[in-house]
């Protein structure tokens, strides 16, 4: 695990049991504190990404604009993307956002690297 902290964002990135890559968020994914997030999700050239969001308790626009950065990036890549545990708060964000049919939301970790693997990626 690789822990690094962000002003109110805290970052963990560990291999998933599937093989995709988890990055685990927790505090506030604003426009104070995605850039460590996109740095860390960058590097990653090869495997699906999973976002964890479960312990995340704000989200600006800014936030989720990294957020389809990094979906557009696998998208040309041609890995695999997924939100996991996307608190109802954040949800209401996506969906007034009118990205609730785009950036793909599971309910648990282990469905959103399910699907991850297997879109090929």
């Amino acid at each position: 695990m690789n822990p690094l902290r962000s002003e109110n964002l805290k970052i963990e990135t560990l291999d998933g049991g599937q093989g995709a890559r988890l990055i685990r968020l927790s505090g506030q994914l604003t426009l104070q504190t995605l850039f460590d997030f996109q740095q860390i999700a960058r590097q990653e050239l090869a495997k699906p990404i999973v976002v964890d969001l479960t312990d995340v308790s704000y989200m600006d626009s800014g936030g989720l604009g990294s957020i389809l950065g990094i979906f557009a990036s696998c998208q040309r890549t041609r890995r695999g993307f997924a939100l996991a545990v996307v608190p109802e708060r954040i949800r209401t964000l996506i969906d007034v956002s009118r990205l609730d049919g785009v950036l793909p939301c599971f309910e648990s970790l282990e469905a959103a690297e399910s699907a991850v693997m297997k879109s090929g990626a």
